[in-house]
């Protein structure tokens, strides 16, 4: 049987029907808000590349979710810095005094119902810019940014964190952080790993708010390349079997094709980073008159949510009642 019989746009003649049988947009509580954080106090800074987004002051963090909260959003993800001497070891990231470690506790007790997330890096704390210390030939010097980046893990779970988040691209980084979460008695702390990030262009967004570019060279000798999808694929299976709890793939919407493969392959969740670049493309195209700006980012949110994501780490989760 075929057409005149068949006749597909039955399914989607009205809008109460193509509400029947279409996909629902994600909840609110599958969505994670990336949150920049800087010291001080009443500072709410914002970010030129990213319309809508700030660097915030711990106080004014507070008044920026609790809006956000109320729609359901499931997480937050934060993201530290400093503006006082930065070092080669990238110290200021595992100070316990530090914006991060202040501030998890203080969003624990505002919102009880929000799961904290933490960014376990080092980039935005070196002097170099680069995600671990350098050996004496300039490169990032593997096994110690993991010794350090379990020590940013383990300040980031001692302050109260539910899930910290490696996001170097370091091999072993996932069983030196998860070895120190067991050995402190951190047993319950989940283990996101940024298992598969790509040395991409669309992070130029990012490393402005967080102050966090190279000062020489780039990532790509320990992000993945777009260009190699099979050794992309097994930095996920690797972080698998050293203990991650969730998987991510970073950027989002340029690797559909890998979070699909990823999900398939698969039993733990699964989180999709929709990055910074895909955000301000997105709002560049509405400046323009290109694009209404809420029907595109709706547009490519489901597209992730239908690849397999469980989790959506995204610009768009403050905005989410727009989007619905």
């Amino acid at each position: 049987m075929n057409f005149p019989e068949i006749r597909l746009r039955r399914l989607r003649r009205t809008q109460a029907l193509r509400h029947l049988f279409d996909q629902p947009f994600p909840a609110a509580s599958k969505f994670v808000w990336p949150l920049f954080l800087v010291e001080g106090e009443k500072r709410r800074e914002t970010i030129s590349s990213m319309p809508g987004q700030y660097r915030l002051s711990t106080d004014e963090l507070l008044r920026a979710v609790e809006p956000v909260a109320k729609q359901g959003i499931g997480g937050v993800l934060l993201f530290g810095q400093t503006e006082g001497t930065k070092d080669k070891a990238g110290s200021g990231a595992y100070d316990p005094k530090g914006v991060v470690q202040r501030a998890i506790p203080l969003l624990k007790r505002a919102f009880p119902e929000l799961v904290v997330m933490t960014d376990v890096c080092l980039c935005a704390y070196t002097d170099h810019g680069h995600c671990g210390p350098l050996d004496n030939h300039g490169q990032v010097d593997n096994d110690a940014s993991c010794e350090l980046l379990a020590r940013v893990a383990l300040s980031h779970a001692a302050a109260g964190a539910d899930v910290v988040a490696p996001s170097a691209m370091m091999d072993g980084q996932i069983q030196a952080i998860r070895q120190a979460l067991m050995e402190n008695d951190f047993h319950n702390t989940l283990l996101m790993s940024y298992s598969t990030k790509f040395a991409s262009s669309l992070y130029g967004p990012f490393r402005e708010a967080e102050n966090s570019a190279p000062s020489a060279g780039d990532r790509k000798s320990y992000q993945a390349s777009y260009a190699n999808p099979r050794a992309a694929l097994r930095e996920s299976e690797v972080d698998e079997v050293e203990g991650a709890d969730i998987l991510m793939i970073k950027p989002a919407l340029f690797y559909l094709d890998l979070l699909a493969e990823i999900r398939a392959r698969t039993d733990l969740p699964v989180a999709a980073y929709n990055v910074s670049g895909e955000y301000s493309m997105i709002h560049a195209t509405a400046e323009r008159g290109w694009g209404d700006l809420h029907a595109m980012a709706r547009e490519s949110v489901m597209a992730i949510d239908r690849a397999g994501a469980d989790l959506l780490i995204s610009y768009w989760a403050p905005f989410y009642q727009r989007l619905t």
